[in-house]
């Protein structure tokens, strides 16, 4: 199952995506959004998968075309990201999406700097109502948690450099002290970008299995 290369509108203009749909043509929908490589064959892989089992996943291009495999020009990528435009992308993304979703509430899941724009897009979009966030960075982006409409799941890496265990859990107690709900996972022995299946240096089969499941469990039980 495959999807397709979408535009979407986006506060007057389009920003382009990939959109993969449940075989039902409907199904719950979910924002997917991307790693500081951009909208690679990895994240458009996620979107199909969850389009099998039955969500209708939608990836924003955070990076409007832009995308590489060399990490320092990821970094330029993900430093020059105007959270501006990006907070008007998530906008039309979660309007967009409401369009192919079989329920009214979405969901939002994000990789790297992805899990840290999918929290953001959480406290933009009423309609979203659970998050997962995996390994989730980006220094210029600020949630306010205080307006996260639902329950969060996080899900980290123990030898993560980036986002350290103790960063991750200041960031799971600023979700509760927010007075909101969040379940956190740290993933023994593994390394940012374990759910990465494209990269052998960091992937690991049965944490990624594992997150997945629970990916999958969260989902279902709020995304309504």
């Amino acid at each position: 199952m495959a999807g397709q290369t979408v535009q979407y509108p986006s506060n007057g203009g389009t920003t382009p995506g990939y959109l993969a749909t449940a075989q039902s043509g409907k199904g719950p929908g979910l924002i997917v959004i991307q790693e500081w490589w951009g909208l690679v064959s990895h994240i458009k892989h996620v979107c199909d998968r969850f389009a099998a089992e039955g969500f209708s996943a939608l990836a924003p291009d955070f990076y409007h075309g832009k995308s590489t495999s060399e990490p320092d020009e990821a970094n330029k990528l993900f430093m020059a990201l105007q959270i501006g435009q990006a907070e008007k992308d998530l906008r039309g993304a979660a309007t967009f999406l409401a369009q192919h979703s079989s329920t009214a509430k979405l969901g939002a899941v994000g990789f790297c700097m992805g899990g840290q724009l999918a929290l953001f897009a959480a406290t933009l979009n009423p309609s979203v109502g659970a998050t997962v966030n995996y390994y989730g960075i980006h220094p210029n982006v600020k949630p306010d948690y205080t307006k996260l409409g639902g329950p969060v799941l996080g899900l980290f890496a123990e030898k993560d450099q980036f986002v350290t265990p103790k960063v991750a859990r200041e960031v799971d107690a600023a979700i509760k002290a927010a007075g909101k709900s969040s379940e956190m996972h740290i993933y023994p022995g593994v390394d940012h970008g374990f759910f990465n299946d494209e990269r052998s240096d960091v992937y690991d089969k049965a944490a990624a299995s594992d997150a997945w499941r629970r990916t999958l469990a969260f989902f279902r039980q709020h995304v309504k």
